[in-house]
């Protein structure tokens, strides 16, 4: 019988309460401690899930003694220094996208990473949502190779709301937390790094304090483009589309759902033991504890996109 791995879910919102619900259907895995920004909510959700441990602190959950690893869904702003105070506490470590909001702190978890030998891995979930997961293997099986990619990310978020309408604490960023799906997907894909990046972006919200709108061009060694729209201002549909160009054909990644350019629908039920991506993220981090390797999306592997990042955000800041 496999030991039980136990961890800490720090961050008890929309995207914490989907990997509670991805957890459930992995064996030998138990949520001991949830970590939220309010104490009664974040009571009320333990409750649900039958965590025992309820904390507004994550250093009280870094000093449980049966505590193994620590998934971590709070703001963008947080992730790179509790990414790192974890790895000091000795735990294993899972981080929501974007790993950081700056080169600096993204270096700094990796390099810690390094020091420590700990697994950390950061939450690029298309490297593991089924539809991705299929083209992928036609690539490498050398039956597909991208020509270009065109990517939308739209939302409708003038208000400073989360997925389950409620106000958050912290805001959201196109550059920092939705582009990196895609930059990061993109040189996965082509498995080429991105030698050139370009971007632009629409006004300034005067409250929100950032930009609801941004045009971003990417190109891999191997020739491969890339062209990515991002809007927060785009009023339904909602979500983030993949267009696939390739040399044998073309593919449409909507969600969990893949086309053919033909808008027929491909079957990729049998791609992973789930559907959930987020379970499969989750499985992945948690094998790869086990195993004590590397995980697909470690914090090494996806560090190259934040060094992309990096650069779009100084030509951005350039009058």
């Amino acid at each position: 019988m496999a030991k039980t791995i136990k961890v800490a879910l720090a961050g008890a919102g929309a995207f914490g309460i989907k990997h509670l619900d991805g957890i459930k259907d992995i064996a030998d895995v138990e949520v001991v401690s949830l970590v939220g920004h309010r104490i009664e909510p974040t009571k009320e959700i333990a409750a649900k899930y039958g965590i025992p441990h309820v904390t507004t602190e994550l250093a009280d959950s870094l000093a449980l003694s049966e505590l193994d690893a620590v998934i971590l869904c709070t703001p963008t702003q947080m992730h790179a220094a509790q990414s790192m105070a974890c790895l000091e506490a000795g735990k294993h470590v899972q981080v929501e996208i974007p790993l950081a909001d700056s080169w600096r702190d993204a270096q700094a978890v990796a390099e810690l990473q390094k020091q420590t030998g700990l697994i950390a891995m950061c939450g690029h979930t298309r490297r593991f949502n089924p539809s991705h997961q299929w083209v992928h293997r036609k690539i490498i099986a050398g039956e597909f190779n991208i020509q270009q990619m065109d990517v939308q990310t739209f939302f409708f978020r003038r208000s400073n709301m989360n997925a389950l309408g409620q106000p958050r604490s912290w805001t959201d960023h196109l550059l920092w937390h939705h582009a990196a799906h895609t930059v990061d997907l993109f040189a996965y894909q082509t498995r080429s790094p991105i030698v050139k990046a370009n971007a632009i972006q629409g006004p300034i919200h005067p409250t929100l304090g950032i930009a609801m709108d941004m045009s971003i061009q990417l190109k891999a060694a191997d020739g491969a483009i890339c062209t990515l729209s991002l809007s927060f201002n785009n009023d339904g549909p909602l979500g983030t589309f993949f267009r696939y160009i390739g040399d044998t054909g073309t593919y449409l990644a909507r969600y969990d759902d893949l086309f053919n350019g033909k808008d027929e629908k491909i079957d990729v039920s049998k791609v992973d033991v789930s559907m959930n991506g987020i379970e499969l993220q989750d499985r992945e981090f948690f094998a790869a504890i086990r195993e004590g390797r590397e995980p697909n999306s470690s914090v090494v592997q996806v560090l190259p996109c934040y060094k992309v990042l990096h650069g779009l955000e100084q030509q951005l800041d350039t009058p």
